[in-house]
């Protein structure tokens, strides 16, 4: 799983969660790498083990002749308080490490196959993430 070497502060703050608030994205928007992406047509917050489980069924279906590009990276560290704990006491310990991606962000992107298993591998991999994804062509 994806997650950063050595990170500054320990706990960051959460951000806003009310996704209407989140704006478009105006950088990573265009496939630049490979032939097709999968772009986020939602925003929200991808989980280190979540990237890795798209990635995993990408290069699964693409085989051996298939290139992938990460085009987000988790540096974002997430807290969580253990089961039971009455409120207040302070902030959880950290759990692990994910990405805010904001709609219109490419995520992923292949190469070196052909059209059909291309858009089938990244279909596959958006059921895998929990926002709404949708499959582009580089233009």
């Amino acid at each position: 799983m994806l997650f950063p070497k050595k990170v500054k502060f320990r706990k960051w703050h959460t951000m806003r969660k009310n996704p209407s608030k989140a704006g478009v994205a105006t950088r990573g928007v265009s496939v630049n790498f490979g032939s097709f992406g999968l772009k986020a047509l939602s925003p929200g917050r991808i989980k280190s083990n979540q990237i890795e489980a798209a990635r995993k069924v990408i290069s699964r279906t693409l085989g051996k002749t298939g290139k992938v590009w990460i085009r987000i990276f988790p540096d974002m560290p997430y807290t969580q308080k253990p089961a039971e704990v009455k409120m207040g006491k302070g902030k959880g310990d950290p759990q692990g490490y994910h990405a805010p991606v904001k709609a219109g962000r490419i995520i992923f992107e292949v190469d070196g196959v052909e059209e059909a298993v291309a858009r089938e591998s990244l279909r596959k991999a958006g059921t895998k993430l929990p926002i709404k994804t949708k499959t582009v062509a580089r233009e």
